[in-house]
């Protein structure tokens, strides 16, 4: 049942790869497949349920179709099933006029409102579908609005068909109101919108139903445990500290110091064989107490050390910190730029210049950097407003790479993962827990320590980002959390989980079944 790859596709895709089957097997009826998977997640979940009544919401176009004929499916399942029926029906597949045609002809149960006095143990959103880009309206929204109340006292669980109505498959923007699902039932291949951004909260767990297409190779996938567990480096029994690098870790302005410790500390539990936190507050202690293995030095100079394998620069810099910004440039080390630097960036045009030339001068495929923004962060980059950022975070991620030619982490629920060549990957780690401060210099001290340690950017940044958030699960599961959780104990969760090689705790976002 379950697609045994993580790529993402387009809606656009999906409809092309749909006729493109259909074309080569015009006898096969794709909506009888994906109804009758619908039909069989919704008897799966009926077992775990005191009450056996089922509600499907059946809407106009093909999604409906699908719902019609999961619920003729149930019927012949001899359940208790009633159909809401919304819309003047469009869809115009023989198998749902079939299944419309026979669930009324049995008695099957039809309303057109809400029955607001009757319980249902499932229900089956099969509103709208991909197609959807505005806000729903009118009986679809009442619909909604009414199936997330019941759902949030307890009396329903919900599966949605595909995409969860009001979700924007391609972006993961929820319009007001979106379905919240406990379980999706998505068709073909995995849609970015399912899992990043507003994706997080509505679409539950998702499973993969391919109709047996065979999806093509593309430039997007998830970022699972099994893509991380590869990453991890391996350490020779024989080998010294000079083996597994120098990191320095940039920033700690006059009350900011905390953030760049921070860092160096999630540095220090990667592995690296040595780690130099360079701070640019004039009283900056001579050595961090919690860990005096970590090294002291005066910023400024720290970033004209050419025996540093990788920097991290940003966390606390404030906003004193372009020259040495521009001595790494000059350097072209593996650099994470982080927080304060990313602002640097933003407002400082002599940098963007810099970052212009570097790339011109450039032999390699692309430059040894990573950028780490939250969307603020990106929007300042771009030159646009966080809504826009979040209104397509796919796009804004791969086009910050592309601009930059490096590496970009887009931070958020679904943390997006960029390479300059187009391809992107969304993470299937994390919780609400991690909505805190320091997660973010955290996450930059632990991508720059794996650069330092050999890994490169892209690999760098997709292993860090994955066990950023497994440590953030790993920490809820230990009761941790979600309220409370701090960045230092992530740091810790992530050393454990970093020599287990991940197999303590994991939370990826499909179900295999």
């Amino acid at each position: 049942m379950t697609t045994p790859n993580s790529n993402f596709y387009s809606v656009a895709a999906i409809k092309e790869m749909e006729a493109n089957h259909l074309a080569a097997h015009p006898k096969i009826s794709l909506m009888q497949r994906a109804g009758e998977a619908v039909a069989e997640m919704a008897l799966d979940m009926l077992k775990q349920k005191k009450a056996k009544t089922i509600l499907v919401m059946a809407g106009p176009g093909n999604n409906g179709g699908d719902a019609w004929v999961a619920a003729e499916a149930l019927r012949k399942a001899k359940k208790s099933v009633t159909v809401l029926a919304l819309g003047e029906k469009r869809w115009t597949e023989p198998v749902a006029k079939d299944a419309y045609a026979t669930f009324n002809a049995n008695g099957g149960a039809v309303v057109k409102a809400w029955p607001r006095s009757a319980e249902f143990a499932v229900v089956i959103d099969g509103l709208f579908g991909t197609g959807l880009s505005k806000p729903p309206t009118g009986a679809f929204a009442d619909a909604i609005r009414l199936c997330n109340a019941q759902r949030a006292e307890n009396r329903c669980v919900v599966i949605a068909i595909d995409v969860p109505s009001g979700l924007n498959a391609d972006t993961g923007v929820a319009y007001e109101p979106t379905i919240i699902a406990d379980r999706t039932l998505t068709f073909v291949g995995a849609k970015p919108g399912l899992f990043t951004h507003d994706g997080k909260d509505f679409a539950g767990l998702v499973n993969i139903e391919t109709l047996d297409i065979e999806p093509p190779d593309s430039l997007a996938s998830l970022l699972t445990r099994d893509d991380a567990r590869r990453l991890i480096p391996k350490r020779r029994a024989n080998s010294h500290k000079g083996n597994y690098g120098s990191i320095g870790v940039v920033g700690g302005a006059e009350g900011m110091t905390g953030a760049a410790i921070l860092a160096a500390r999630a540095a220090l539990h990667m592995g690296p064989g040595k780690v130099f936190l360079g701070l640019f507050d004039k009283d900056r202690p001579s050595f961090d107490l919690l860990h005096p293995e970590i090294m002291v030095r005066d910023a400024k100079l720290l970033v004209k050390d050419h025996h540093m394998s990788a920097f991290a620069i940003g966390m606390g810099m404030g906003e004193t910190g372009a020259a040495s910004l521009l001595a790494l440039l000059s350097l072209n080390k593996p650099t994470l730029v982080d927080a304060d630097a990313l602002n640097v960036v933003a407002k400082n045009p002599s940098i963007r210049a810099a970052f212009e030339a570097k790339k011109a001068e450039n032999t390699r495929p692309f430059l040894p950097f990573v950028l780490t923004p939250h969307p603020g962060e990106a929007a300042g980059l771009l030159g646009c407003s966080i809504a826009q950022v979040q209104m397509d975070r796919p796009s804004t991620a791969t086009r910050l790479a592309q601009d930059f030619a490096c590496v970009v982490v887009l931070k958020g629920a679904g943390s997006i993962i960029a390479h300059p060549d187009g391809r992107y990957v969304i993470n299937t780690t994390g919780n609400a827990g991690m909505a805190s401060g320091g997660m973010g210099d955290a996450l930059a001290g632990m991508i720059a320590a794996l650069m330092a340690m050999g890994l490169d950017t892209w690999d760098a940044a997709r292993l860090g980002v994955y066990l950023h958030g497994a440590a953030g699960d790993a920490a809820l599961h230990h009761g941790m959390g979600p309220h409370g959780l701090t960045a230092s104990e992530v740091i810790f969760e992530a050393r454990t989980l970093l020599n287990s090689e991940l197999d303590d705790h994991h939370n990826d976002a499909t179900e295999e079944d």
